[in-house]
């Protein structure tokens, strides 16, 4: 999967809102190149609210290990739950241990910062991850959806 395959198929989902943040748009240049999906039909972005996926293409302070500084490597994140982080890596969520390599592509994984909070992570979608991928995108899309109707009452 590529970064505008994800976006398109993320564009598919009802209410999905891509902020891709850039030069000149007032956003940190930190998060110039990523890409935030947030649950918003109204085509506003959230205030409150976390985004539910976000796609980055470059190192973090704080998550150096995942090595997204390699030509053409990028890590979708997925906030998925805490039912299906446990389905997909076999504990509750928790932060990666030391033996993790956040680094490996085409895998699922606890996201190497936010594993705590249930996020998962994979580091170049491709044949072996890349309907999982999609799955839990769609997972994550119903969660922030029914948070979102349960605060709009």
């Amino acid at each position: 999967m590529t970064i505008d395959e994800i976006i398109d198929f993320m564009g598919g989902l009802d209410g999905v809102l891509a902020v891709r943040p850039g030069p000149g748009d007032g956003s940190p240049e930190i998060a110039w190149g990523d890409t935030f999906f947030y649950y918003a039909p109204d085509g506003t972005a959230p205030k409150t609210a976390q985004p539910f996926a976000t796609i980055v293409t470059k190192d973090l302070p704080g998550d150096e290990r995942s090595r997204l500084d390699r030509p053409d490597v990028f890590r979708v994140n997925i906030a998925a739950g805490k039912e299906a982080f446990a389905d997909r890596t076999g504990h509750a969520p928790r932060g990666p241990s030391a033996d993790d390599d956040p680094g490996v592509g085409d895998t699922v994984m606890a996201h190497p910062v936010y594993g705590s909070a249930g996020w998962l992570a994979v580091v170049n979608p491709g044949p072996r991850t890349g309907t999982t991928t999609r799955e839990l995108l769609r997972l994550a899309h119903h969660l922030a959806r029914s948070r979102h109707e349960r605060r709009s009452g």
